[in-house]
């Protein structure tokens, strides 16, 4: 289980898709990020638009600066691989994004049986995600909310892009069900 809320916590929401990073499959993978993109190199005929792509530097610094504000000690720092600038490791190259598809594709051409057993866990972590959060934009309303497993609705206060950089409130509805109705039907 708690292998599960760690790759959960490594997919990320990008360009309207779930992804992942090509620096934390390799660690989950327990290799160099760039064996997975020689991986990629070799068999790019398999890498389609769809499956991954790469990050622009504006996708990337806002990535990273996730990151940094994620991370409360010099120790997590060197855990992450980060330095106390901030800068990371492989910062200088702009990262890769896997969608689900191209995760399967990956642990296609990695030829590992730990590259094969991960990509299972991070399936099922794709699936779970899914299936537990669900956002639903509308131009109507200038508000956001949270709504989770069709049974919960969160009033969000500000923009999401904001989470931790501003003071924040999320306020659980009551009539969570009469709530959700409204709420999708300006949808």
């Amino acid at each position: 289980m708690n292998e599960l809320m760690n790759i959960e916590s490594k997919i990320l929401f990008i360009r309207g898709q779930q992804v992942m990073l090509d620096r934390d499959l390799a660690e989950l993978y327990g290799v160099e990020t760039k064996r997975i993109n020689e991986a990629v190199r070799r068999n790019i005929e398999r890498f389609h638009e769809q499956f991954m792509f790469k990050l622009t530097k504006s996708e990337q610094n806002e990535v990273e600066n996730r990151l940094r504000s994620q991370i409360a000690t010099l120790e997590n720092l060197k855990s992450q691989n980060l330095t106390s600038s901030g800068r990371g490791k492989y910062s200088k190259y702009l990262y890769y994004a896997f969608t689900e598809q191209g995760i399967a594709m990956l642990s296609a051409v990695l030829h590992s049986l730990t590259a094969i057993q991960i990509s299972i866990k991070v399936m099922e972590a794709f699936v779970k995600m899914r299936h537990y959060l669900s956002l639903k934009y509308t131009s109507k309303v200038h508000d956001r909310f949270l709504i989770l497993d069709n049974r919960e609705i969160y009033h969000v206060g500000a923009s999401l892009k904001d989470l931790g950089k501003k003071c924040f409130a999320f306020t659980q509805l009551m009539d969570a069900k009469s709530m959700i109705k409204t709420v999708l039907e300006t949808v």
